[in-house]
C-alpha cells in the first residue's frame, strides 16, 4: 500500500476519532502546529524517517518537541504509529488530515497569480467571487509573476482560471502558426 494511501487512512481515523471526542478543532490546531514545526525543522523529517534511529528515540524526541502543547489524543497517535514502525508517514499523515479536515468544513483554497500586486479590495473581490461559487470559505493566497504581462491566474482545487495576457498572446501565436 502506497504511504499516501496509508496516510490517508490514517488522517480519517484521526478525524473520526477527534468528532467523536468532540476534538476536532483542537486536535486540527495541533495538527497545524506539528506541520509548521516540521516545514520549520526538515531534520525532525529526517528523523522521522530515519530507520537507524530507534523508535523509542524518536517517540521521546516528539515528546520533548510536544509533550506539554499537543492533545493527549494527538501523542498517544504519534506513539502507535511510531511502535508499527510507521514514522516516516506522520507528516504526510497530517497533511493528509488538514486536506480532509477542509473537505468536512468545506474549506476551499485558492491561489490567485497576478502581474502586479492586488489591492485588498482586488483580492476581496475574488475571494467574494470564489466563496459564491464554492459556497464554502477561502482561504486566498496572493502570489506576483510578472511574466503573465496582465491579468491574473486564479487556482481553485483542481481548476484553473487562466485570464492573464501571456496566455492569450501564446494562443495567438498558436493560431498564426497553425493558419
Amino acid at each position: 500500500m502506497s504511504e499516501i494511501q496509508v496516510a490517508s487512512r490514517y488522517a480519517k481515523s484521526i478525524i473520526d476519532l477527534a468528532v467523536e471526542q468532540n476534538a476536532l478543532e483542537l486536535v486540527k490546531k495541533d495538527i497545524e502546529l506539528f506541520l509548521g514545526t516540521c516545514r520549520e525543522n526538515p531534520a525532525l523529517q529526517a528523523i522521522l524517517k530515519n530507520p537507524i534511529i530507534s523508535l523509542d528515540k524518536k517517540a521521546n524526541i516528539l515528546d520533548g518537541l510536544f509533550g506539554d502543547k499537543l492533545h493527549k489524543m494527538i501523542l498517544s497517535f504519534f506513539h502507535i504509529v511510531i511502535r508499527k514502525g510507521r514514522s516516516e508517514i506522520l507528516y504526510a499523515t497530517a497533511k493528509e488530515f488538514i486536506s480532509q479536515y477542509n473537505i468536512i468544513k468545506n474549506v476551499v483554497k485558492a491561489t490567485v497569480t497576478s502581474a502586479s500586486p492586488l489591492s485588498k479590495e482586488n483580492i476581496a473581490q475574488i475571494e467574494d467571487v470564489v466563496k459564491q461559487a464554492t459556497k464554502g470559505e477561502v482561504i486566498l493566497s496572493a502570489q506576483v509573476d510578472p511574466d503573465l504581462i496582465g491579468g491574473f491566474i486564479l487556482k481553485v482545487g483542481d481548476k484553473q482560471f487562466d485570464t492573464s495576457l501571456s496566455s492569450k498572446l501564446n494562443k495567438l501565436k498558436k493560431e498564426f502558426e497553425n493558419n
